[in-house]
């Protein structure tokens, strides 16, 4: 891949108006090519959902208390018995060298800065074992269920031998959503970046399909993963095993029963089924559903430090930092992801301070109306 694909050299220096994950999204769009632009911003269909994850967080309105004391301020947590020093992890982001020379390695460099989780995707340009041998910080790995049980059933132990401690499966992608921005855009990943962890697996071959009978529906969904699928995984690890993408109380259930250690409640960004109800606005039922013992993670739409507060508030326990990252690492690598994750957690921090709670504990149901 040439320099020339990243368009403007990465900034060694972040402006003094970049105060904000909003003015990472102004001046993304410089640092990339245009389909890429596309592809990593744009949702599916209309990108209803994708408008209004925003939407969802801008009319959840936040409580004050004042004067209490704060002797003993915090934000940290701990999942699966794992230390984490803040709510926000790096969520599963795929190809990350379409930003960024060095993909997914200039983003643990900027993870390790800032002392935050993150998860790596099945889809990273950089193989699985590089990057954890980089991460210095609690280090989660995604998988998608490959059609092949075999190739899953190797990916899952490559990544315990990599010493990732937990899996994160995403369900809620069985096929690609219908992503007309990048389709207009005419985007394709240039040569040179590629699905690094699945390079040495050979692609299943297409079943042959009756006549008039559906691609879609009688063929690549045939193959897609089912309940079954996630006990068998959780049959073939000690590793927690968490499921991402769940955006119904039912299927947090089917979840638990499956053996899952905990949720992502997600509607992937607004990429998969346009028309999907914000994440923040099915928590509470997810919630409600599984009961307090189950740990839950949320993403889609997160841009402020507000956010974070009332994800934890509806319900979470902690958040995944998508789109923001990938801007950050466009715009300036590993400086640029560290500096976006900060603004972030400064931000959080700010509203823990203004609304009274001086620990996650302390952020309920009451701290939002």
């Amino acid at each position: 891949m040439t320099a020339d694909h990243y368009v403007l050299p990465k900034l060694a220096n972040i402006p003094a108006d970049v105060i904000a994950i909003c003015d990472y999204e102004r001046l993304a769009k410089e640092y990339m090519p245009h389909g890429i632009y596309e592809y990593i911003t744009g949702g599916a269909g209309d990108e209803i959902t994708l408008n209004g994850n925003r939407r969802a967080f801008d009319a959840i309105a936040m409580n004050m208390r004042v004067l209490r004391k704060f002797t003993q301020g915090s934000t940290a947590m701990t999942l699966n018995g794992e230390a984490f020093a803040s709510p926000l992890l790096v969520a599963p982001l795929a190809y990350q060298a379409l930003l960024h020379p060095e993909g997914e390695l200039a983003t643990v460099a900027g993870v390790n800065a800032v002392n935050m989780g993150m998860l790596t995707s099945t889809l990273s340009s950089v193989p699985l074992e590089d990057i954890s041998a980089q991460q210095q910080t609690p280090k989660w790995f995604q998988l998608y269920l490959q059609p092949n049980a075999e190739h899953t059933l190797d990916l899952l132990r490559r990544a315990e031998q990599a010493n990732y401690t937990a899996i994160v499966v995403t369900v809620d992608a069985p096929v690609s959503g219908l992503r007309n921005r990048q389709q207009r855009a005419g985007f394709s990943l240039p040569a040179g970046v590629v699905a690094a962890n699945l390079r040495d697996y050979p692609q299943a071959k297409t079943q042959a399909l009756a006549q008039g009978q559906s691609v879609l529906l009688n063929g690549l969904m045939a193959d897609a993963p089912s309940w079954q699928d996630i006990q068998w995984l959780c049959e073939h690890t000690e590793l927690p095993v968490w499921i991402k993408g769940i955006s119904h109380p039912q299927d947090a259930l089917l979840a638990t029963q499956s053996g899952c250690a905990g949720i992502v409640v997600s509607n992937h960004g607004g990429r998969t089924l346009d028309g999907l109800a914000p994440s923040i606005t099915v928590l509470p039922s997810v919630r409600k559903a599984v009961g307090d013992a189950l740990p839950i993670l949320l993403d889609s739409g997160i841009r402020r430090g507000t956010d974070i507060f009332k994800a934890l508030a509806l319900g979470a326990n902690g958040v995944l930092i998508g789109r923001p990252v990938l801007n950050g690492l466009a715009v300036a690598g590993a400086l640029g992801v560290a500096h976006s994750l900060t603004l972030l957690q400064q931000e959080f921090e700010l509203a823990m301070a203004l609304a009274g709670c001086q620990s996650l504990d302390d952020i309920q149901a009451d701290c939002i109306h």
